[in-house]
């Protein structure tokens, strides 16, 4: 899973930037329960998986502030 380009993530539409926003957290958990349960075979998602998620909340506060303004 390659890190997404910001200026891809800023062509999402509102309702695929929450989706993903939703499938990322999703997906931590399922890293955070397989670590636990020593079944995580690649701990390198876990920092691909907070990267994504960090651009993806960045892109919504954007848009939040820009439509407040």
């Amino acid at each position: 899973m390659a890190r997404p380009d910001i200026a891809e993530v800023r062509a999402l539409s509102e309702s695929d930037l929450n989706d993903q926003i939703s499938a990322t957290r999703r997906e931590l958990f399922d890293l955070r329960f397989q670590q636990a349960t020593r079944r995580l075979e690649n701990p390198h998602r876990f920092k691909q998986a907070r990267i994504k998620l960090a651009h993806l909340l960045t892109v919504r506060q954007e848009r939040q502030r820009s439509t407040a303004s």
